[in-house]
């Protein structure tokens, strides 16, 4: 395969991680790629918040992954600062390909660059296939989350 490249994520990448969110069955029932505009004023909401680092890994010109990873800063813990990953996702094209594997290294060291002492992140409890994935890089399922829509 090419050269990788994982960077920070521009307006114009927008469309191609819309269409990743969208490429699977829960992000199929709650993306509408059609209509770019919530997510074109979401982007520029994200680039403007110097916590958010919202990357894509590109190869051969093509966004083919993303990730955000949210920078917390917190009283708990002594004023320990952590990570939180967020919409992980690989172009099915190169799904089994390592490139998963690849942008989670990345997040990790960049939550460490960012004075990060730890990382985490949710995964949708019907994803086992994930879960077995973030555990095998060292992930575990140490808390129990709750979400309440608004």
């Amino acid at each position: 395969m090419s050269d990788l490249e994982i960077r920070r994520a521009t307006a114009a990448d927008v469309p191609a991680i819309v269409a990743m969110l969208a490429d699977d069955p829960l992000g199929a029932t709650r993306e509408t790629p059609d209509d770019p505009a919530p997510y074109e004023q979401a982007f520029a909401r994200i680039d403007a918040d110097p916590a958010q680092h919202l990357a894509v890994a590109e190869r051969d010109g093509t966004v083919v992954g993303t990730l955000q990873l949210t920078v917390i800063p917190g009283l708990s813990r002594r004023g320990m600062t952590r990570a939180l990953i967020e919409a992980v996702r690989v172009h099915r094209d190169e799904r089994g390909s390592g490139l998963g594997t690849q942008l989670i290294e990345w997040a990790v060291a960049e939550a460490r660059r960012q004075g990060c002492a730890v990382v985490q992140l949710t995964s949708d409890a019907t994803r086992t296939d994930a879960h077995r994935f973030y555990e095998r890089l060292g992930f575990e399922a140490t808390h129990v989350g709750f979400k309440r829509m608004l």
